[in-house]
């Protein structure tokens, strides 16, 4: 039976791209998502024109983040963000619940262009050493939940893996990759087109004695110490080795599916998808928004923001622009609608 054949028997349309689609392999008491990112990722770049290595970066960390956004039970917001000391200080990756993306990086552009130049310039080497903050917020009036993760040299897969190891304790493993085309249309310049892929499984049996994984290395053990081992389950050792044959490739292929790659790791066992989560390009700026962060400043800190007798205020994410009379804004106020 081909995907199609299964899509029509469930009466499920094909998530395609800029969507989320969960999924579980019940046999192996596995649950997870996939995500394959387009035009959405696009829009997003195409506003920014980053350099080719940052819009990389941007579109993986988007993939990972969908990724996790996507599972949140309520309105709130995920975020990853790192602080470095790479050509890429600085990443930012917001997702509000259900399905509002927004994504920004501060670079060096020297610094970016030189990577570049000597073939250096894959994450790693882009972000440095620092650390990756990822920040579950649920609203007002809750607690906000933060791991932080070290970037010590390790890709944004092994982050990750890292995150919920130290602060899930849930057995996952991620695979991301991005793709890149060129669109030589007749008559335009080459225009740069971008596709992020990713894959997401955990391992949730009932019986949470099966989840025992290896403690984390302390980083300062005597030598001769022997690290910590448990036997890994073997339900978790097939579905783990069948995700790690998910090849970069395949996740940044444009005839690639959600579903055409789940049934081919999955198809054995017997995979269930469920429904889409589409995803939208959704900035959080708007006038209220600017009008209330002014407001916060000191007279002092908006007379330095003032140039002959306006305050502009453009958005990081979005590039949206806000162009105030620096008399509308009162400080300490909440700002005139």
């Amino acid at each position: 039976m081909t995907v199609q054949d299964e899509l029509q028997r469930l009466g499920v349309s094909p998530a395609g791209r800029d969507a989320v689609l969960p999924f579980a392999v019940e046999p192996l008491d596995v649950r997870g998502r996939a995500v394959f990112l387009g035009p959405m990722l696009d829009a997003i770049l195409d506003r920014h024109q980053y350099p080719v290595s940052v819009s990389r970066l941007v579109a993986e960390a988007a993939a990972l983040v969908c990724l996790l956004g996507t599972s949140l039970k309520f309105d709130g917001r995920f975020t990853l963000q790192t602080t470095s000391d790479g050509p890429v200080s600085m990443l930012v990756v917001d997702f509000d619940t259900p399905d509002g993306l927004r994504a920004c990086a501060e670079f060096d552009a020297e610094a970016v262009a030189a990577a570049e130049a000597r073939g250096e310039a894959d994450a790693v080497a882009l972000l440095g050493r620092g650390h990756l903050a990822m920040t579950v917020d649920q609203g007002a009036n809750m607690n906000r939940y933060q791991g932080i993760v070290a970037l010590d040299g390790h890709s944004l897969e092994e982050v990750a893996h890292q995150y919920f190891a130290q602060s899930e304790q849930i057995p996952t493993i991620v695979r991301l990759a991005v793709g890149e085309m060129l669109d030589r249309r007749e008559g335009d310049s080459p225009r740069h087109s971008w596709l992020a892929g990713g894959i997401l499984a955990q391992f949730l049996p009932e019986a949470p004695e099966r989840m025992r994984q290896p403690d984390l290395h302390p980083g300062d053990a005597p030598e001769g110490v022997k690290p910590h081992e448990v036997d890994e389950d073997e339900a978790w050792r097939e579905a783990r080795a069948l995700v790690g044959t998910v090849r970069d490739d395949e996740l940044g292929d444009p005839e690639m599916t959600a579903e055409r790659l789940l049934f081919r790791l999955f198809h054995e066992r017997g995979v269930r998808i469920f429904t889409p989560q589409p995803l939208t390009d959704r900035c959080r700026c708007s006038d209220a928004r600017i009008r209330k962060m002014l407001a916060g400043f000191s007279a002092d800190d908006l007379d330095h923001m003032t140039v002959d007798g306006r305050i502009e205020v453009t958005c990081r994410f979005c590039n949206a622009r806000y162009d105030y009379d620096a008399g509308e804004i009162v400080p300490g106020g909440s700002g005139t609608d």
